[in-house]
């Protein structure tokens, strides 16, 4: 799961940290009001039902320094599934982490994560965390994908969807659109898109 503008941006989406500036972007924190309260209350049920969680560094980070310490994030509900369920972390620099509950995954990152979904139990959820979305995609490991599109076009900035990576069909699921114009996408992975071919005409 994870927000996105519609021109396909993911970056600096709270702008409050050096590291949503990082490579000179300026326009941070476009998602901050974003979506209605049904919206705030779909997210917060989603963040409920998982069984545990997974992040690349940079979000585990900027999460831990937030839901996992400021007291009025921890007592949230987002904050309280956060800290009572087991969350791990794909890095090869991070070695002590401070969350309570965390687990790095340094080596065959691949398998350790295939291992992880073949646990039984429901869902094993990722939230930001977009070069690790993107790596997850390439090695064909989503079985479901959630996009809050968030209605603004930035101009700059990291994106989802490289401007070279693998093509893969989507199934839609499920399509909501909030009062504040705020669109929640779920896809399933479908294997490679069809395409048309031009046949040679004798």
């Amino acid at each position: 799961m994870t927000q996105i503008t519609v021109d396909g941006v993911v970056q600096g989406n709270g702008g409050t940290s050096d590291e949503d500036r990082r490579n000179g972007f300026v326009r941070g924190g476009w998602a901050l009001g974003a979506g209605d309260d049904e919206t705030r209350a779909f997210l917060a049920q989603t963040y409920q039902r998982a069984d545990a969680f997974l992040f690349g560094r940079r979000t585990y980070e900027l999460f831990a320094g937030g839901w996992g310490t400021i007291d009025e994030l921890r007592t949230h509900p987002i904050g309280v599934a956060l800290n009572e369920t087991p969350k791990y972390v794909a890095s090869t620099t991070l070695t002590a982490p401070r969350w309570e509950g965390t687990t790095v995954l340094a080596d065959d990152l691949a398998t350790a994560i295939a291992e992880l979904k073949a646990k039984p139990g429901g869902e094993l959820q990722v939230h930001g965390s977009g070069t690790l979305i993107r790596w997850l995609l390439e090695n064909d490991l989503v079985d479901e994908m959630t996009l809050l599109v968030v209605p603004v076009v930035l101009g700059q900035g990291t994106r989802l969807f490289p401007d070279s990576g693998p093509d893969i069909a989507l199934d839609l699921i499920d399509s909501r659109v909030d009062s504040k114009g705020l669109m929640t996408q779920v896809y399933r992975p479908g294997g490679r898109p069809q395409y048309a071919i031009n046949k040679l005409v004798k």
